[in-house]
């Protein structure tokens, strides 16, 4: 089941999206009533998706992310970042809830902070409060999964020496375009396009902790709420955007979020 959150008539919902595939003239939205967290009620009208503009599909108090969880990636970012994530505990950072934006929101880069990469990843939705899971008990915890695109302010990483201020300026966090709750994360194609060049192409078997096991570290710590995000890491090729590039991320059975790229004004 595909759930998307959008916007008509300056009224946001919730709707099921309908039909298959992700090319908006081929699918419909019904609409739902109140939260589908809840309340997943259709309101029994149905709209063609193309006739509402998409927002990103929740929105989320915390924003959790694993680092250095592909080996192709630890092993590209070296130089910037160290070695390790092979071994021992996921490395976790956060971004702010104001970074995140939706599918077809641009990606605005702001002047003077040098290198901004795309980092296409796989993002689990968290459907009910999780503290103290195990990896055997953590996907029942998740309502679903969608595409997030983790920006990183490159410089400004390495000048920090933490990756707060590098990755949690505003637009950093797009997702979308929808959750899908019908999905196995084991083995997912994640794949990242600039200007339809492909640039990354990585499978989430290759992840170093799996989905289970890095929601069994985070909620070791801290709780995680509903509609709570957690970006799962990201694979080698992450490279630089440039105003008026368009950016996408792909997964394997959820669909494509594809945003421009701008210049912060």
């Amino acid at each position: 089941m595909r759930i998307a959150r959008f916007a008509r008539s300056g009224d946001i919902s919730y709707g099921l999206v309908q039909g298959g595939g992700d090319d908006p003239a081929q699918l419909a939205i019904a609409p739902l009533q109140g939260h589908p967290l809840f309340d997943p009620t259709p309101t029994g009208e149905v709209l063609e998706l193309s006739s509402v503009r998409l927002l990103a599909p929740v929105q989320p108090i915390n924003v959790v992310c694993i680092g250095k969880n592909y080996a192709d990636h630890v092993k590209e970012m070296a130089g910037l970042t160290g070695g390790g994530g092979e071994a021992g505990v996921p490395t976790v950072f956060l971004k702010p809830a104001t970074s995140v934006v939706g599918p077809g929101d641009p990606v605005r880069l702001p002047a003077g902070v040098g290198r901004v990469d795309h980092e296409g990843e796989l993002a689990v939705v968290i459907g009910k409060p999780a503290r103290d899971l195990t990896a055997a008990t953590a996907l029942d915890h998740v309502w679903g999964y969608t595409a997030a695109n983790d920006v990183t302010a490159r410089d400004q990483q390495k000048s920090d020496g933490q990756w707060t201020r590098g990755k949690g300026h505003d637009t950093f966090c797009p997702i979308g375009p929808w959750v899908e709750t019908d999905l196995d994360p084991s083995d997912l194609r994640v794949r990242c396009e600039v200007d339809e060049v492909l640039r990354q192409d990585g499978r989430t078997r290759d992840l170093i902790h799996d989905v289970p096991s890095v929601l069994a570290f985070i909620t070791s710590f801290m709780t995680l709420l509903p509609g709570d995000v957690v970006l799962t890491g990201t694979p080698a090729g992450v490279g630089p955007l440039e105003p008026g590039q368009t950016v996408t991320v792909e997964v394997e059975g959820v669909g494509a979020l594809t945003n421009p790229v701008v210049a912060r004004s």
